[in-house]
């Protein structure tokens, strides 16, 4: 383990001293890398340049690569020696990881997207439900077992909107829920609770009947249902 750090310390102290102080990036070079490149589909990588120096900007962290060369550079925080890529057939661009074992191999990593381009945890964080839903529901269509789409998760995130009382936003959540987990008894749960302190009995009703069918334990929805459908005689 300790040679194996040392190798690392001792690569990364050639690639610092190897890295050349006189690298200029054209105006064209610069508008043609600059802007977002999707990491994950639910994670960005921006670059952007101040005068001559490249910068990254990743998980809100902005990150001052190891420039080795016009088109090529190292990031400690990812562990990846990258450079800019052109599909000839898409023309589309992209960050590409350079193989350390094979490093005149080309790789498609990390596509580049418009700059209004949005990830759906960013429209999740704007509200914008729908939008959300779209996108994580293209990721579930990939993986259907993604963490990215883990329902515990968006149940903390209504939950938190719930105790603030701020209802529309919990059911929006809550909503997105069901649509991406539709045979969870938990997200109707969840959904069925918001809609009955937000005063929507009916809708409370509809999402705690379709729990309790999911789950025949659930006492509290099987309490509601009972209490509502007697209101009804």
């Amino acid at each position: 383990m300790k040679t194996k750090f040392l190798a690392k310390l001792l690569f990364l102290f050639i690639l610092i001293t190897a890295c050349s102080s006189s690298i200029n990036y054209s105006d064209d070079f610069k508008a043609k890398t600059s802007g977002k490149y999707l990491f994950n589909a639910d994670d960005i990588i921006t670059i952007s340049y101040d005068d001559n120096d490249l910068y990254l900007n990743w998980r809100g962290v902005k990150i001052k690569p190891v420039v080795t060369d016009t088109n090529e550079f190292f990031v400690p925080d990812l562990y990846q020696k990258l450079h800019f890529v052109q599909h000839p057939d898409t023309k589309s661009r992209y960050l590409s990881v350079i193989s350390e074992t094979n490093p005149d191999s080309l790789s498609y990593d990390y596509l580049k997207v418009a700059n209004n381009y949005k990830t759906p945890s960013e429209h999740l964080a704007d509200k914008n439900f729908d939008k959300a839903l779209e996108g994580f529901l293209a990721i579930k269509e990939k993986d259907s077992v993604s963490d990215f789409i883990n329902q515990y998760k968006f149940n903390r995130l209504g939950y938190k909107y719930f105790r603030e009382k701020n209802y529309d936003d919990a059911i929006g959540v809550f909503i997105m829920n069901t649509k991406l987990h539709p045979n969870s008894p938990n997200v109707y749960d969840s959904l069925g609770q918001a809609y009955l302190v937000s005063g929507d009995s009916l809708r409370a009703y509809k999402n705690y009947k379709k729990a309790y069918e999911l789950n025949r334990g659930n006492k509290r929805a099987k309490k509601y249902i009972d209490a509502y459908e007697s209101s009804l005689d």
